[in-house]
């Protein structure tokens, strides 16, 4: 019983551990040759492992691409953290809700 357990909890987690595999990659190698220059803190690549591993490939990976797509030369810069909670009103049909800014939610 407790290693059927053990297999579906690796199963439902393989999604997520396959999303962090490329950040992991870039964190630890493109990273160091193009230098650090994010603009946010923490970087993309740790805002985009904490996402995933906090709340999942389908939410967290939408929580990343938005913060990827708001670092630029125009955007914005600071602190933002990964959020504890998933936005208000936010569902798996509606990611783009997910890439928001945890400053823009609306309570």
């Amino acid at each position: 019983m407790n290693r059927r357990v053990d297999v579906a909890t690796a199963l439902r987690r393989l999604p997520r551990n396959l999303l962090r595999v490329p950040i992991l990659f870039y964190r630890y190698s493109l990273s160091a040759f193009m230098g650090r220059q994010c603009r946010y803190l923490p970087t993309c690549s740790e805002f985009a492992d904490q996402a995933i591993s906090r709340h999942g490939a389908w939410a967290g990976g939408w929580m990343a691409a938005g913060r990827i797509c708001r670092c630029h030369p125009w955007g914005g810069s600071g602190f933002e953290a990964v959020p504890v909670e998933l936005p208000p009103k936010a569902a798996w049909y509606m990611p783009w809700r997910y890439a928001r800014a945890p400053g823009k939610w609306s309570k």
